[in-house]
C-alpha cells in the first residue's frame, strides 16, 4: 500500500508544482504587458503633443505670404496620415508598429523640411510665436525619444521573458507573442552630407 502511494505523490507534487509555474509565469507576462501598454500610451500622448502643436506652427508660418504653400502642404498631408494610424495596445505587433513609425517618419520628415525652409525668412525665424512653438516642438521631440526608449526597453524585457525556458512553453500556451520595437529610419546609419 504504502509504495503505490509513492507515485501518486510524485505526481502530485510534479502537479502542483507544473500549476504554480504556469500561473506565475502567467501573471508575469501579464504584468509585463501591462508595462507596455503603459509605455505605448506614453508614446501615443508625446506623438499626440506633437501633432497638436503642428497647426499653431502652421497657422504662424502661413503669415507670411510668400511661403512655400508646397512646404506647409506637406506639413498638413503628414500629420494627416500620421494621426489617421491608431495602434492598439493589444496588437503591437512588428507590423504595425513599423507601420506607425513610418508615418510618424514622414511627419518628421515634412517638419524637418519646413524648419529648413524658414531659414530663408528671417523675419519669421525671429517672429516670438515661432520661436516659442520651435521650442515646445524641439521638446516634444525629445520626449518622444526618451518614450520610445523606454518602450523599447519594456518590450525587449517582456521578449527575453517569452523566449526563455520554461517560460516560452507557458507562453504558447497562453497566446503570448512578442512585440515590435522602434526601430532607427532607414539611412540613418549614415552621416549627413554637409556641404559649405
Amino acid at each position: 500500500m504504502k509504495k503505490a502511494l509513492i507515485p501518486i505523490l510524485i505526481i502530485a507534487v510534479i502537479g502542483i508544482f507544473m500549476y504554480t509555474k504556469a500561473v506565475g509565469v502567467y501573471n508575469m507576462f501579464v504584468q509585463n504587458e501591462e508595462t507596455i501598454n503603459g509605455q505605448w500610451a506614453e508614446v501615443e500622448t508625446q506623438y499626440q503633443r506633437r501633432a497638436d502643436l503642428i497647426p499653431n506652427l502652421v497657422n504662424t508660418v502661413k503669415g507670411y505670404a510668400d511661403f512655400e504653400q508646397e512646404t506647409l502642404t506637406g506639413v498638413i498631408e503628414a500629420r494627416a496620415k500620421a494621426t489617421s494610424i491608431n495602434i492598439n495596445a493589444n496588437d503591437l505587433s512588428p507590423d504595425k508598429i513599423a507601420q506607425f513609425q513610418e508615418a510618424q517618419d514622414q511627419l518628421s520628415g515634412a517638419l524637418s523640411r519646413l524648419l529648413v525652409t524658414v531659414e530663408r525668412y528671417p523675419d519669421l525665424k525671429a517672429n516670438q510665436n515661432f520661436l516659442e512653438l520651435q521650442a515646445q516642438l524641439e521638446g516634444t521631440e525629445n520626449r518622444i525619444a526618451v518614450a520610445r526608449r523606454n518602450f523599447n526597453q519594456s518590450v525587449q524585457a517582456y521578449n527575453s521573458d517569452l523566449r526563455k525556458f520554461p517560460n516560452n512553453l507557458f507562453a504558447g500556451w497562453y497566446g503570448f507573442e512578442t512585440k515590435g520595437y522602434f526601430e532607427a529610419a532607414a539611412g540613418s546609419e549614415n552621416a549627413p552630407t554637409v556641404q559649405f
